[in-house]
């Protein structure tokens, strides 16, 4: 289990980090009311998928459009957890629907859970009590290539070698 404050690096593709500009990363949502002013800009079209999203290492949700890189979502930073995210309006007011950790740019542990819980209680989001898809990461100690772990097989889809039980995306952590 990781303890609180655990960061994670952004371990994709080198061009994609190259291309990232800091001073236009996701939105910063800090408050409900920066939630409120964002939300109200989003194209109805864009309401109906999912938001990339990460949480930074100061433990601010930023929000950037579904096709947005997580690393330019955050600027290139290191997060304390990154995925997708979707909103629905129940009983007036703006809910998270769904979240996952389903970040290939930074393959963020399932115990990522509690900061991006922390973030969203910070601007006042009501949420589930975890993620609603859990994505397993884990890169491959023989081939070094990333995987998704598909229905508890952990074996690597790119050589065929065990993969290990815990995290180990990143190789520096």
């Amino acid at each position: 289990m990781r303890e609180r404050g655990w960061s994670y690096r952004y371990v994709g593709p080198a061009e994609l980090k190259a291309a990232v500009r800091p001073d236009h990363g996701g939105r910063r949502i800090g408050s409900a009311t920066a939630f409120d002013g964002w939300i109200a800009e989003q194209p109805s079209a864009e309401l109906t998928e999912p938001f990339t999203f990460v949480v930074g290492v100061d433990g601010v949700l930023r929000l950037a459009p579904r096709r947005s890189e997580h690393v330019a979502c955050a600027g290139g930073d290191m997060v304390l957890g990154a995925g997708e995210i979707s909103f629905a309006r129940a009983a007036g007011r703006w809910t998270v629907n769904e979240v996952s950790n389903h970040s290939t740019g930074y393959c963020p542990d399932v115990t990522s859970w509690p900061e991006v819980a922390r973030a969203l209680d910070s601007v006042g989001l009501p949420h589930p009590s975890g993620f609603t898809h859990e994505v397993v990461f884990r890169r491959c100690p023989d081939c070094k290539e990333h995987n998704i772990v598909r229905e508890d097989d952990f074996v690597c889809v790119f050589c065929g070698s065990d993969l290990p039980a815990a995290w180990n995306v990143d190789p520096i952590a």
